[in-house]
């Protein structure tokens, strides 16, 4: 058996049908176009003559150097001649040079949902697939259900994937539709079709359904198939798809397989990962198994001591490899360690019986006390770490502030609230006073703090805030309750940092969190 394992993504296709997931046609020509980089093997375009968003994609094909772009439909109609059947007729018009066609693997559904004899449903996967290769496409069938077809009545499930095999078909795939097997099945009924079916002919698809997906898939390997097919960062409908951003290293790093992938771009993979985050708006999980910002955080002082001699009993692979890095979280476990190698990464190095050491450990844990947590604010923690070192040049002081809210009728009878923020500050011995409008105190502060700062310091245009979180820390206090808010920044460089304040009330925590922010900013270009 091959130790090469092909990789195919369906991300623009099952990934659109994922809950507030919309692609526009840019979003599925770049997305193509990284997967193509990254060295996926096949691209799921789409479904052509399904609608208006995958027919454009079909129209105007991105150049891929080396993935095979396929498009998606279903075997012909019953009653139809493959030949004659539209469905087929724009599968093969789209211009895609792989054509994958999903039918029926389940008796009941073939009888129940299509109404149509065993046997008609045989000759319709035949008969379509033995169109696409002669028409010179490369040819993949998904086998829908297929085991649950397999649990159910295994000879008809057996028929339908040895159809598909028989009539030329390069990849049968076997989809595990509704997401509800578990690996050890998976590896059993895998097992029992690669009696019949070579496995370098066998694929895999699952639905993360019961959490399992990316194990079934692993699992279908070791049993014997060899093309997986998945989604950048596991989305698709309802709980999602294999998550093809875990499956790849595991794949081959874990079990010693070969991809498309070469070793050298798999440190691409997080940046791949947050792109499609990116292209979603959406907010990178923090979490996720190889790629997360937090996949390789370390919080207790125990492990980071520990780590200084020996990374590898704390983490599975060297961050590097996949293209993360490693992060020391800075809170109230930290001890030395922890605030020592921040620091280093900071490009702060000082001795570990530095008296600042232990002053700053004392400050982090007793503001951890009041509410500060600067494992999610690390620009927060820089400027206090720089100030006690006396790093931080004094960019503005603020003098006062004063924040109204208006809500009133206007002459629309429209009911609205307008926000009034002035400041006074001195900024390079120059007294300054500027008053701005905004929708909500936090925005008018902001514009109120940028204009007065635009003459002397114009690098606070570039920031834009691209996320604002409140959290209230003691909710028994009701609405005197203290308030945490998280601020996160980002400049024209691509730049991102979080800041944080923490306040009874809830205008001081926001500006506390916004003057770290900018005044982080003017550090970083000082």
């Amino acid at each position: 058996m091959t130790d090469r394992v092909y990789l195919y993504d369906s991300t623009l296709r099952d990934g659109a049908q994922a809950r507030g997931v919309d692609f526009t046609l840019a979003d599925k020509q770049a997305i193509a176009r990284e997967l193509d980089k990254l060295g996926i093997d096949m691209i799921e375009g789409g479904w052509p003559g399904a609608n208006p968003g995958d027919d454009m994609f079909f129209a105007s094909l991105p150049k891929l150097k080396t993935a095979t772009l396929t498009a998606f439909g279903m075997t012909r109609r019953a009653g139809r001649s493959a030949e004659n059947d539209p469905g087929l007729a724009a599968l093969l018009g789209s211009g895609a040079p792989g054509i994958c066609l999903v039918g029926k693997a389940w008796a009941n559904q073939v009888e129940k949902a299509l109404g149509i004899s065993k046997a008609e449903n045989l000759r319709m996967v035949s008969e379509s697939l033995e169109l696409i290769v002669k028409k010179k496409r490369q040819a993949l069938f998904d086998a829908e259900h297929f085991f649950d077809g397999y649990k159910s009545n295994p000879a008809f499930a057996l028929e339908v994937v040895k159809a598909a095999y028989e009539a030329g078909c390069r990849w049968v795939v076997l989809c595990d539709t509704n997401g509800g097997s578990l690996p050890h099945e998976i590896e059993r009924i895998v097992d029992e079709v690669a009696k019949h079916i070579p496995g370098t002919h066998l694929g895999i698809h699952c639905h993360n359904d019961t959490e399992n997906a990316v194990a079934n898939s692993l699992a279908a390997v070791r049993a014997g198939v060899r093309q997986v097919q998945g989604t950048l960062n596991g989305v698709g409908e309802r709980c999602g798809n294999a998550n093809l951003i875990s499956i790849i290293p595991n794949l081959m790093l874990k079990m010693g397989f070969k991809t498309g992938i070469a070793k050298e771009k798999l440190v691409h993979l997080t940046e791949v990962s947050h792109m499609l985050d990116d292209r979603l708006s959406r907010t990178s999980n923090a979490h996720a198994a190889y790629v997360g910002s937090a996949a390789f955080a370390h919080k207790g002082g125990l492990h980071v001591s520990a780590m200084a001699k020996d990374s590898t009993s704390y983490e599975h692979i060297n961050p590097k490899l996949v293209g993360n890095t490693r992060t020391i979280l800075v809170s109230d476990k930290a001890g030395k360690s922890n605030i020592i190698d921040r620091l280093t990464q900071m490009g702060i190095k000082l001795a570990s019986d530095h008296p600042k050491i232990a002053e700053l450990v004392s400050e982090v844990k007793h503001r951890e006390t009041q509410g500060y947590a600067y494992e999610g604010a690390e620009a927060s923690f820089e400027l206090l770490a720089r100030r006690m070192l006396g790093e931080v040049p004094e960019f503005f002081t603020v003098q006062k502030f004063r924040v109204l809210d208006e809500r009133r009728w206007n002459a629309k009878r429209q009911l609205v609230t307008v926000s009034e923020a002035t400041i006074k500050l001195v900024v390079n011995e120059e007294e300054l006073m500027t008053v701005a409008e905004g929708i909500g105190p936090v925005n008018a502060l902001d514009v109120a703090l940028r204009k007065a700062l635009m003459r002397h310091h114009p690098k606070v245009k570039d920031i834009t805030l691209t996320d604002y979180k409140v959290r209230i820390l003691t909710p028994h206090e009701a609405t005197r309750a203290l308030t945490r808010v998280m601020i996160e920044s980002r400049d024209a460089k691509g730049r991102v940092w979080n800041t944080i304040g923490v306040s009874a009330n809830i205008i001081d925590a926001s500006f506390d969190a916004l003057h770290d922010s900018i005044t982080y900013k003017l550090l970083i270009d000082k």
